[in-house]
C-alpha cells in the first residue's frame, strides 16, 4: 500500500475511515506503517479523538508510535490512559525513551509515569535524571548486551538470545570485567565468523572508542558520527559501561545542535515545539530580545553617520548614497566567513589553535574578494551610475567609494573569522557571534574606514 500511495494519500484513506468508524479497516491499513508516519497522521487528530485512534494500534507498533508523537500528544495521552494502558506503553518502552519523554512533562504526569513503572525501571529512569542536562549520560540506554571475556562464543549467543529482545541494539556487545569495567567489544558479525568455541577475549575489538557520562553529548555525537559508529558506550570515570548512545539518539542530538545553531545565527531563541504549534506569544518572546539587543547596538552606526553628516555633505552628498551598499557588503562578506568557521568548529575541523592560519587564509582571500569588488563598484559608479543615470560620480569620488569598499571587506573577513574562534575559546556558543553581532561591528567599521578614507582622499 505504501509504495503505491503517498503519505498524504494513505492519511486521507485512514481520517475517511476513522470518520466513518471503520477502526478494523484502520488496524489492517497501519499495521505494516512505519511509527513517525503514524505519527504524523495523528498529528491531525483532534484532542479528544487521539486516545480512540492510539487504541486501535497493536501493541507493539503503539508503543514504537508514542515516542515518535511530540510532547503535546504524548501528555494528551497520558491523561487520557488508565492506569493499565499507561503501564502497558511504559513496559514497552526502553529507559531513555521514557526518560526523554518524563523531561518534557510536567510534575502530575511525571508522578503518574513513575507510579505506573516497575522498581528497576524507576531506578534507572531516577539514576539517569541525575546527570547534567545536555550531557552524554543524560541522553544514553542502558538496553545494551554485555558479555565476560571467558566466555565462548556459544555462550555469548545464548546470552544474546536470552537478554537480547529487551535490548536496543544487539550487532554490537561490550566485553567487562567483574568490576563491570569496559575492556573490550564484539560485533555480531565477529561471532558469527568465529568458531563456537572461541573464547570472547581472543576476538574482541580492545582499542574503544567511549564517552563519558558527563561529558557533552554532542560531542559525544560527533565522536559516534566521526568513526561511523552504530552505537558508543558511556562510561563513568573509572571506566565503568554504564550505558549506550546509540545511532538514532545520535542523530537526534546533532539536528538539535544544529537547529539551535541556526536559529541563534538568525537571532531567534531556540524553540524545541514545531512551528505551527508554537504560539504568536511564545514566538515574539524568542525574538523580542535579540532584535532589543541588536537595535541598540545599531545605535553606534547611528552615532557615526550624525558625526559625520556635515562633513560627508561637505565633501559630496553622493557620498551618503553609498553607505548601505558598503554596510550590506561587509555585513555578508563578514557572515560568509563566519558560518564557514563555525561550521567547521561545529565538525571539529577547526581549533583555536588554528587561529593564525584561518587569518591568512581568509587575508588571503579577502584580498582576492575585494580587489574585484573595488573594481566593480568603481567601473559601475563610473559607466552606470554616472553615465547612464547621470549622477555625477568624479574618478576621485569613485576611487573613495571603491577603496572604502576594498578595506571594508578585508575588515569584515577578518571579524568574521577570528570572533568564532574567539568565543570557542572562551567556552561560548560560536553562533551567538554570527550573523547579526557581526554585521553590526562590521557595520560601524565599515562607516569609520568610509568617513577616513574620504576625508584624507577629498580633504
Amino acid at each position: 500500500m505504501q509504495d503505491k500511495l503517498t503519505l498524504d494519500e494513505i492519511s486521507e484513506e485512514i481520517m475517511e475511515l476513522f470518520r466513518q468508524k471503520k477502526f478494523q479497516d484502520i488496524r489492517n491499513l497501519i499495521s505494516e506503517m512505519e511509527p513517525a508516519d503514524i505519527a504524523v497522521i495523528m498529528d491531525d487528530l483532534e484532542q479528544d479523538e487521539l486516545p480512540i485512534f492510539f487504541r486501535i494500534l497493536p501493541k507493539e507498533l503503539a508503543a514504537d508510535t508514542f515516542v515518535e508523537l511530540d510532547a503535546d500528544n504524548q501528555e494528551n495521552l497520558i491523561k487520557a490512559f488508565s492506569d493499565k494502558e499507561l503501564k502497558e506503553v511504559l513496559d514497552d518502552l526502553f529507559v531513555d525513551d521514557t526518560v526523554d519523554i518524563i523531561e518534557e512533562m510536567p510534575a502530575n504526569v511525571v508522578k503518574r509515569i513513575l507510579a505506573n513503572s516497575d522498581h528497576e525501571t524507576r531506578y534507572w529512569i531516577n539514576r539517569i535524571l541525575k546527570y547534567p542536562d545536555d550531557s552524554a549520560g543524560s541522553m544514553m540506554t542502558i538496553e545494551y548486551v554485555s558479555l565476560v571475556k571467558t566466555m565462548t562464543v556459544s555462550e555469548a549467543f545464548l546470552r544474546i538470545k536470552n537478554t537480547g529482545v529487551n535490548k536496543e541494539t544487539i550487532y554490537t556487545c561490550y566485553v567487562v570485567d567483574s568490576k563491570r569495567k569496559l575492556i573490550g567489544l564484539v560485533s555480531a558479525k565477529d561471532l558469527l565468523l568465529a568458531e563456537s568455541d572461541d573464547i570472547i577475549e581472543n576476538i574482541m575489538e580492545t582499542n574503544l572508542i567511549y564517552a563519558e557520562t558527563d561529558e557533552d553529548q554532542e560531542v559525544a555525537a560527533r565522536r559516534l558520527q566521526k568513526y561511523d559508529l552504530l552505537a558508543i558506550p558511556v562510561v563513568d570515570k573509572e571506566l565503568r559501561l554504564v550505558g549506550i548512545i546509540t545511532v538514532d539518539d545520535a542523530m537526534d542530538i546533532l539536528t538539535e545542535a544544529n537547529t539551535e545553531d541556526i536559529s541563534i545565527m538568525a537571532a531567534v531563541t531556540p524553540n524545541d515545539k514545531p512551528y505551527m504549534k508554537t504560539g504568536v506569544f511564545r514566538i515574539w518572546a524568542n525574538r523580542i530580545p535579540w532584535l532589543l539587543i541588536l537595535m541598540v547596538s545599531a545605535t553606534f552606526t547611528g552615532l557615526i553617520i550624525n558625526s559625520y553628516e556635515s562633513t560627508l555633505n561637505a565633501l559630496s552628498p553622493l557620498l551618503f548614497a553609498c553607505i548601505p551598499m558598503l554596510m550590506d557588503t561587509g555585513g555578508n562578506a563578514g557572515s560568509q566567513v563566519s558560518v564557514t568557521v563555525i561550521r567547521g568548529l561545529a565538525l571539529n575541523e577547526l581549533e583555536f589553535k588554528d587561529i593564525f592560519r584561518v587569518q591568512w587564509k581568509e587575508l588571503r582571500v579577502s584580498f582576492l574578494l575585494a580587489l574585484t569588488l573595488g573594481v566593480a563598484c568603481f567601473l559601475k559608479l563610473l559607466l552606470i551610475d554616472n553615465l547612464i543615470f547621470g549622477y555625477n560620480y568624479t574618478p576621485i569620488l569613485s576611487a573613495v567609494v571603491s577603496f572604502a569598499l576594498f578595506a571594508t571587506v578585508i575588515i569584515a573577513k577578518f571579524v568574521g573569522c577570528t570572533l568564532p574562534l574567539l568565543a570557542k575559546k572562551c567556552k561560548l556558543d560560536p553562533a551567538v557571534v554570527a550573523s547579526p553581532f557581526i554585521t553590526t561591528i562590521v557595520d560601524a567599521l565599515s562607516l569609520l574606514i568610509y568617513c577616513f578614507i574620504a576625508m584624507q582622499l577629498l580633504g
